[in-house]
């Protein structure tokens, strides 16, 4: 893939900057994060890797959370919007993670592991950087609920369901794996706004799909994404895959 992609596909006039990514990462922070913090680990010791992290809208988002931030690509983009991001270049898929082994408290990365021809690659190096007992958060389409639209994309790759993300995260020697459906409508995701799932998942079935373009109600009901989390095991596996 072209460095130009994130500039080109993501760029401000086709896709304008919005407050969805600070909404998001303090999200997973509070739900995913924050139970990790104690009085020997604080937020500014806890070290986070965004993986392919794209324009650097997350990277901002979770050093607001107060977390030290890191992120790779292989475009360099996130520097134009986010000048002080500590970032690395790198085509992970052919290069790997320039990072060491054991170094990151969470790895992140949103629509990013779709793009792999080899995805189990990706897995692999997110579990070498990780330390012991620590924190993958991954999110990536649904492919049950996005395979009208899924290759309008065309450097998407590899779809992944529900249990394909769950065992490809097993295989790979993570445990405590939760893998969900995830709607990317903020007003949901409070205690209250879980009333108003019914309403998406209605919203899902009888809006046309014409309708995604005018109204974002109707595009996040439809384009389900899959959020996972797991953990490195704080020991080393017998037989490591």
């Amino acid at each position: 893939m072209n460095n130009d992609y994130i500039d080109i596909t993501y760029n401000e006039h086709r896709l304008p900057l919005t407050s969805y990514p600070r909404k998001l990462t303090r999200y997973l922070f509070e739900r995913f994060i924050l139970t990790k913090i104690t009085d020997s680990v604080k937020e500014k010791d806890m070290k986070l890797l965004d993986v392919g992290c794209g324009r650097g809208e997350f990277l901002q988002g979770f050093v607001e959370c107060g977390l030290q931030v890191y992120g790779v690509d292989q475009s360099s983009t996130a520097l134009k919007y986010f000048p002080d991001a500590q970032l690395k270049i790198s085509d992970i898929e052919n290069e790997g993670i320039p990072y060491p082994d054991n170094y990151f408290d969470v790895v992140y990365s949103k629509s990013v592991i779709e793009h792999f021809h080899y995805p189990e690659r990706f897995i692999k190096e997110i579990y070498r950087v990780l330390k012991p007992g620590a924190l993958v958060i991954t999110m990536c389409p649904a492919w049950e609920y996005n395979y009208r639209i899924y290759f309008e994309d065309y450097t998407h790759r590899t779809p992944f369901m529900l249990g394909s993300l769950r065992d490809i995260l097993l295989i790979h020697g993570f445990e405590n794996i939760q893998v969900e459906f995830f709607r990317q409508l903020p007003i949901l995701w409070s205690r209250w706004g879980r009333w108003l799932v019914p309403l998406a998942k209605l919203t899902r079935v009888l809006t046309p799909i014409q309708l995604s373009k005018r109204s974002k109600w109707v595009r996040f009901s439809k384009e389900v994404m899959l959020l996972s989390s797991a953990r490195k095991p704080n020991y080393e596996p017998q037989n490591p895959t």
